[in-house]
């Protein structure tokens, strides 16, 4: 369940803070943003695959974290974020 190179470097193009950034907590919620969907999708297909299941609720409560860490510190950064990848906090 691998994100596709190409795919990877388009989302770190579009939320990088500088040319070498790929560490920032932006970058890191919207790769987990788009590793989620693509498990989201494997498991509307694998009822039943509970080792999916497991990373998959660990990489949303990653991204919680990220999230409350974004909002603590930078809550025009969090809003921003929050915005373009349209999620519903």
């Amino acid at each position: 369940m691998n994100l596709i190179a190409e795919k990877k470097k388009e989302i770190i193009e579009q939320f990088r803070a500088h040319e070498k950034d790929t560490g920032t907590p932006e970058v890191q919620i919207a790769l987990l943003t788009e590793k989620i969907a693509q498990l989201t999708a494997h498991m509307k297909l694998n009822k039943k695959d509970f080792g999916s299941r497991r990373g998959l609720l660990m990489m949303v409560s990653k991204r919680s974290s990220l999230l409350k860490y974004l909002k603590k510190n930078d809550l025009v950064r969090y809003k921003k974020t929050i915005e373009a990848l349209g999620l519903r906090k």
